[in-house]
């Protein structure tokens, strides 16, 4: 315990006052010089305590409406002096500059401010200056001084002087200066970001991590960046897995091509929609989208886009399922729902997702625009003889959106706006296409009628063949092939209907 330092003097310059109060009362205990300026100066001395205001200590005002008020020689020096360092001692004498053994900063709420919809005046007037120069400094001289640098930090430093009695070892400072620039990082990463309209650079920074069971796999480490509780509050069961996390952002991204339409409900299993009906009542949505494969469903993610009710509640709760995900949910749906202990319930929020996604590549990151395009009725250029019908319609974009939203190369068969089945992730069109027939059949669906969506165009005519000897009736599918006209030909001598949307829908 020979390499604890006791400090003597403190800084103190925070936004945020909530839990302050003890360490200074502790401060005051242990006989430590504090230092202050502004609306953390008149806080302490509300408390009673004694605290030195920065001005008696540089002989200047807090000027520019209060945008200068630490930035001078006698703090930084008294922050940065090396305290092994003959010559810096001899300067801080030289100078009457007093040593700073503590640092403590909360700095302007920036993200808060940018959040709330304030004005860009608010928002440049919330970039802290000095707050954010305290912090590096005391975090770079973490041999002599330590830094708080955060209101998340408070407790835990107020019990290490409790138990230190004022002192710090070198492990605990240069740990707080390791959490200092996390915070200082996080914050000029902020900034970037507000400002930034078109500068090709990635910067991210999550403050909030996520320690997660296990990765992909049980022999990998996983971790989750980002805070959860913005997107969904969870009322039942264990945590949400890597894995898990996955098949919730899939089925997230696919109900949203929902919002606002008839009750709709889908089943995902490794991302991918195994299961998808919209009906007049959830219940029945959920019974038909079961249809479509009750062998993948099992242990898979559930998602609706209206209130589950109790009957919905009583059909699903037959089904192994892990995660259940919903705008709202009937209070007797809950009780229902909560009588297996492990799963996973979750209510849904209504916030902006973002709007660039992140993959890593090699060693660096991949960068996009989210796919935003939804195929729509007036995007639709019929490109046979035969017109399709205002119910094919339906039932084309109805397989389009959950086509858009499973892995390529994909073929979805739909028929009454229930999915019959999807080829998922093949390396041919295909392959893709068989796939969904063969388990189409499996289940025993009448595919004549159905109509066909594929996520990107078809470079010889072997599909829309395929498809109409299975029973399809319609198509959409991009266009876009130097060979489209012979898979026009064949439907056109086949009386099947297709349109183009011009737009491809690949995922990887």
């Amino acid at each position: 315990m020979n390499n604890l330092k006791k400090a003597k003097s403190a800084l103190i310059s925070v936004f945020h006052k909530d839990g302050l109060g003890p360490i200074v009362q502790k401060f005051n205990e242990l006989g430590i010089t504090i230092y202050s300026t502004g609306g953390t100066e008149d806080f302490i001395k509300e408390l009673g305590i004694n605290v030195v205001p920065v001005e008696d200590l540089t002989s200047y005002p807090s000027i520019l409406g209060g945008r200068v008020k630490t930035l001078h020689p006698k703090v930084f020096g008294g922050i940065l002096a090396r305290r092994e360092n003959e010559n810096d001692l001899v300067q801080l004498g030289e100078y009457e500059i007093p040593e700073i053994d503590i640092v403590i900063v909360d700095l302007y709420p920036f993200e808060k401010t940018v959040a709330s919809g304030a004005s860009e005046q608010d928002i440049i007037e919330k970039i802290d200056i000095g707050g954010i120069s305290l912090i590096r400094a005391a975090a770079k001289n973490f041999k002599d001084v330590i830094c708080v640098s955060s209101m998340s930090q408070y407790d835990e430093f107020l019990d290490l002087i409790t138990k230190n009695n004022g002192s710090t070892s070198i492990a605990d400072r240069k740990n707080f200066a390791a959490k200092s620039f996390a915070v200082s990082s996080h914050y000029d990463t902020a900034i970037f970001n507000y400002m930034n309209d078109d500068q090709p650079a990635f910067r991210q920074s999550f403050d909030t991590v996520k320690q997660l069971r296990y990765g992909e796999n049980p022999h990998q480490k996983g971790f989750f960046y980002g805070n959860l509780e913005d997107l969904f509050e969870q009322l039942h069961g264990k945590e949400l897995s890597f894995n898990n996390l996955l098949d919730v952002d899939a089925a997230v991204n696919l109900i949203k091509e929902f919002k606002g339409e008839a009750p709709t409900f889908a089943i995902l299993k490794h991302n991918n929609a195994c299961g998808f009906a919209q009906r007049d009542t959830l219940a029945q949505a959920y019974i038909d989208a079961l249809a479509g494969d009750p062998t993948s469903a099992f242990g898979g993610v559930l998602i609706a886009n209206k209130e589950i009710d109790e009957a919905t509640a009583t059909e699903i709760n037959s089904l192994f399922c892990e995660v259940v995900i919903a705008p709202s949910y009937s209070e007797s749906a809950l009780q229902i729902l909560k009588s297996k202990k492990n799963r996973i319930i979750l209510i849904q929020k209504d916030i902006e997702f973002p709007n660039i996604s992140y993959r890593s590549a090699l060693n660096g990151v991949l960068a996009q625009d989210p796919n935003n395009i939804t195929d729509t009725k007036e995007g639709l250029k019929n490109v046979t003889n035969r017109i399709v019908s205002d119910a094919e319609i339906e039932d084309l974009l109805f397989a389009s959106k959950i086509c858009k939203h499973t892995k390529s190369n994909t073929i979805i068969l739909v028929k009454n706006k229930q999915l019959c089945a999807g080829g998922t992730g093949q390396t041919s069109r295909v392959d893709a296409l068989e796939q969904a027939i063969t388990k189409a059949k499996t289940f025993n669906f009448d595919l004549k009628g159905a109509v066909m969506a594929s996520d990107a165009f078809f470079p010889f005519p072997d599909c829309v063949e395929i498809a109409g000897k299975a029973g399809i009736e319609a198509v959409i599918q991009p266009g876009g092939s130097i060979k489209d006209q012979l898979s026009i030909d064949y439907c056109n001598e086949n009386n099947i209907g297709m349109v183009f949307t011009g737009t491809r829908h690949f995922k990887h």
